[in-house]
């Protein structure tokens, strides 16, 4: 469930794309975080944003460049931001899911994740991240079962397959509160 640079910038092209005069800085700065130069893209975003706080797209890509950096809780504020302004864009919601999910906040990416193919039923991406939300919820349970019931034959049998599924993905648990 990994969102690559490839298929980010891939993400913001879509979402760029639909716009039909688009900004020669947007592009620019949508360059910068392909070519990785993350630093120059987020301060030429926030540049950008100082004269166009609205700007859907903008907003959009500095929520990526912050992921790409690892300000993941910043990057989460920046797209929860973005779906409450403009809740019928899908492309947030997916990109909140992932940030979630690589935080082991299944419940959260799937809330996300079912919000984008609310506003957008055909999203693909978004059907085939919940599919992988679903898994890896369900590897987190039968992995309890077998701490709970060490006789199971059934749940390690599961367990396994999932993880096959999921390509041997680690499944984080959710943070205790």
């Amino acid at each position: 469930m990994a969102l690559s640079r490839f298929l980010a910038a891939a993400v913001v092209s879509v979402v760029l794309v639909s716009v039909p005069a688009l900004g020669d800085e947007i592009q620019d700065i949508n360059l910068q975080f392909r070519k990785g130069e993350l630093a120059a893209a987020l301060d030429h975003a926030n540049r950008y944003l100082a004269k166009n706080p609205k700007d859907a797209q903008a907003r959009f890509l500095k929520g990526l460049i912050l992921a790409d950096l690892g300000k993941t809780n910043d990057a989460i504020e920046v797209l929860s931001a973005l779906t409450g302004d403009y809740p019928e864009l899908p492309e947030p919601y997916n990109n909140l899911a992932v940030l979630y999910a690589a935080q082991g906040k299944y419940e959260a990416a799937r809330n996300a994740l079912e919000m984008a193919i609310r506003t957008h039923p055909d999203y693909a991406t978004a059907h085939e991240n919940l599919g992988d939300i679903y898994a890896k919820m369900a590897a987190i349970e039968y992995d309890k079962v077998q701490t709970l019931d060490a006789k199971n034959t059934t749940a390690p049998a599961k367990l396994k397959l999932i993880r096959n599924l999921l390509g041997g993905q680690a499944i984080k648990s959710a943070p205790k509160k």
